[in-house]
Formats: C-alpha cells, sequence, structure tokens
C-alpha cells in the first residue's frame, strides 16, 4: 500500500530509540525524508545511519534536547518546513504525588504539554499555506485509563489532549490533521526500566513480575515499537486527512473500555 508521503519531511522527536525511533523507521519506508532529534548524539547518529542504509532517504540528525527552546529552535532550523511532525518526549517519571513538588509540575508540563505545542505553533502555518500537514502526538494510555504512578504524565498529557482537542478542529480544513497515539505496555527501554522499579517496590524478581503484566493484556504480549512505527506511519499518510483530534489506543486491549 502507497502511503502517499514519498518525498515529504518529517520531524521525529526523540528518535534514537523506543516507540520515536519505530516511527521514523516506518516514515522512511514510505520514502519520507527524516530529521531525528534526541539528546545522545552517540545514539541518535547510529540510528540516523541505520536508517540511511535500509531505506535510502536522507536523514538528519540533531542532538538536542527537544525540551528547551534552544532544542527546538536547532531542530527547526534543520528542517524549517516539516510536512509531518512527530511529537514525543520522555515521560516523566513514576512515583506517589506526595513526592513530586512544583518543580517536578512544571517540567512535567513542559516536557510533555508545552513542548509539542511550540513545535505546533512553529510549523502549523507552513502546514497550511502547503496545504498537507499530519502531526501526531504520542502521549499515553494513562490520558484514557489514569494510573496512580503515572499522575505527571496523567495530568500533563491529559492538558496536551484537551489543547490538541480544539486545535485539530481549527485547521482540518486546510488538510492538516493532528491526532493522539497512546501506547499501552510496549517492549521498550523506558518501559522495561519502570518494570523493574515496580518489580523491585513489590518485591518480586522481574521476570516473574513482567510475565503477570503481560498475562494482564489481551493480547498477551508486549507491543513492539515496529508495529507501532506503522500505526503512526498510518495517520500520517495522504489517505489519512479525515482521521481528525483522534486519541487511538495502541495497547493489546489493556484498556478496557467501549469507546
Amino acid at each position: 500500500m502507497d502511503y502517499g508521503i514519498r518525498g515529504k519531511k518529517a520531524i521525529v522527536c526523540a528518535a534514537s530509540q523506543g516507540l520515536g525511533r519505530g516511527c521514523a523507521i516506518a516514515l522512511a519506508r514510505e520514502g519520507v525524508d527524516l530529521t531525528i532529534n534526541a539528546r545522545t548524539a552517540p545514539t541518535l547518529e547510529a540510528t540516523a545511519e541505520a536508517i540511511r542504509r535500509e531505506t535510502g532517504v536522507s536523514v538528519v540528525a540533531v542532538a538536542a534536547d527537544i525540551t528547551t527552546a534552544a532544542g527546538r529552535a536547532a531542530v527547526l532550523a534543520a528542517c524549517p518546513e516539516p510536512d509531518i511532525l512527530v511529537n514525543n518526549a520522555g515521560g516523566p517519571p513514576i512515583g506517589d504525588f506526595r513526592d513530586w513538588n512544583e518543580d517536578a509540575w512544571i517540567a512535567a508540563v513542559n516536557n510533555n504539554m508545552i513542548t509539542p505545542i511550540m513545535l505546533m505553533r512553529a510549523t502549523i502555518d507552513g502546514m497550511i499555506a502547503r496545504r498537507f500537514g499530519r502531526i501526531v502526538n504520542i502521549t499515553s494510555r494513562s490520558v484514557k485509563a489514569p494510573l496512580a504512578h503515572l499522575g505527571l504524565s496523567n495530568g500533563a498529557r491529559a492538558g496536551l489532549t484537551g489543547f490538541v482537542a480544539g486545535l485539530a478542529r481549527q485547521v482540518a480544513k486546510h488538510n492538516v490533521v493532528i491526532n493522539n497515539l497512546l501506547p499501552g505496555p510496549f517492549a521498550t527501554d523506558r518501559q522495561i526500566d519502570g518494570l523493574r522499579k515496580l518489580s523491585a517496590k513489590a518485591g518480586q524478581d522481574y521476570q516473574t513480575f513482567a510475565s503477570a503484566r503481560m498475562a494482564e493484556i489481551p493480547a498477551g504480549r508486549f507491543g513492539t515499537p515496529d508495529e507501532f512505527g506503522r500505526a503512526c506511519a498510518f495517520l500520517c499518510s495522504a489517505d489519512a486527512g479525515f482521521i481528525v483530534g483522534q486519541n487511538l489506543l495502541i495497547d493489546g486491549g489493556a484498556v478496557n473500555t467501549t469507546l
């Protein structure tokens, strides 16, 4: 299936590993030229080279902290007119709400709400002028089904979701569509690290704890970054122009909900 985006330009944030990398690879396989970002230069450049080798597309790697104004400026300097924007940033730490002071909340809101809003603000008018734009925000299943230990994420990402619900409907008439992908349990380094912390808190070994978590998922397993990336690529396709302001759960059925 041809997604109709060959030759388009994309910014993919936090793309050196995990879900961001999955999205970058999937877009590259559709012929999209990439500007990818992460904080760790060697890991990022290794990802960029692997994508270039496999797909032959142009991949520009910008090592910077996307949650800072300087980091965003560096990425936008490398790709000032993207057709596709995939917003992604590491989630805030897990814990108890009593552990989080004002600075922790400000950081969570900056990283997971303000940063994607600033990137949309910087790129959306160009998309409108070109009559094509696709924006995918990677949020979390906790937006629909809050998890107590993810309180910082619950709050910050819910704020982004509310903002997107309004903005997406303002720009859809210009063939600029914005949607959110809500990952559940995926086999990423972040997921595994979080499970290790929770298993230690529960006094269980990691493998036993992880197996129990997988058993709770109707699909019976954790997701893979590759299948997450393919879902992102479809939302960025030319055929996705009538999917507007949606929150797509991609969680193996873990969230038990009718709608």
